[in-house]
C-alpha cells in the first residue's frame, strides 16, 4: 500500500511539475503577448500622431494650393488690364501719326507761324504719349514678371500638394495593414 501512496506521491508531483512549468509558459506567453500589445499601442499612437501632422500639412497645402489660385486669377486679371493699356496705347499713337497728318496737310505757307506751335505741341504730346508707352510697358512687363513668379509657385505648391497627398494615402495604408 505504501508503494502505491508513493506511485501516487510521484505521479501527482509529475503532474504538479508539469502544471508548473505549463503555469510558467503560460505566463511567459502573457507577458510576451502584452509586451507586444504595448509596441503595438506605441506604434498606433506614432502612426496616429503621423497621420494628423500629415493630415495638418496637408490643410496647409490646399490653402497655399488655394491662395495660389487666387493670385494666379489676379496675376489674369492684371494681364487683360495690361493688354487693354497696349491696345490704348497704340489707338493714342495712331491718332497721334493722324494728328500729325492733318497738321501737315492744312499748312499753309502763311499760317507757317501758326502751324509750327502746333508741331511743337504734337510733338509735345507724342513725347508725353512715349513717356506713357514706355510707363505702360515696363508696367505690362512687371505684371508679366508676377504672372511667372505666381506660376511656378502655383506649380511648386501643386508638387507639394501630391508628396502631401501620396504620404496621406501611403498612411491610411499603413493602418490599415495594422
Amino acid at each position: 500500500m505504501t508503494d502505491r501512496i508513493r506511485e501516487k506521491l510521484n505521479q501527482l508531483r509529475v503532474e504538479a511539475d508539469a502544471a508548473i512549468s505549463r503555469a510558467e509558459a503560460a505566463e511567459k506567453k502573457i507577458h510576451d503577448l502584452e509586451q507586444e500589445l504595448t509596441a503595438k499601442d506605441h506604434e498606433i499612437r506614432s502612426l496616429t500622431v503621423r497621420l494628423e501632422n500629415a493630415d495638418s500639412q496637408l490643410e496647409k497645402a490646399e490653402h497655399s494650393i488655394a491662395d495660389s489660385k487666387a493670385d494666379r486669377e489676379a496675376g489674369e486679371s492684371s494681364k487683360q488690364t495690361n493688354e487693354g493699356l497696349t491696345r490704348k496705347i497704340q489707338l493714342l499713337e495712331e491718332e497721334l501719326d493722324a494728328a500729325e497728318k492733318n497738321v501737315k496737310e492744312t499748312l499753309l505757307e502763311e499760317e507757317l507761324d501758326a502751324a509750327e506751335k502746333n508741331v511743337k505741341e504734337t510733338v509735345e504730346k507724342l513725347r508725353q504719349v512715349d513717356v506713357k508707352a514706355e510707363h505702360f510697358e515696363r508696367q505690362v512687363q512687371r505684371v508679366e514678371q508676377e504672372r511667372d513668379q505666381w506660376e511656378q509657385k502655383y506649380e511648386a505648391m501643386q508638387s507639394k500638394y501630391k508628396e502631401s497627398q501620396a504620404e496621406l494615402n501611403e498612411l491610411a495604408q499603413s493602418l490599415q495593414d495594422l
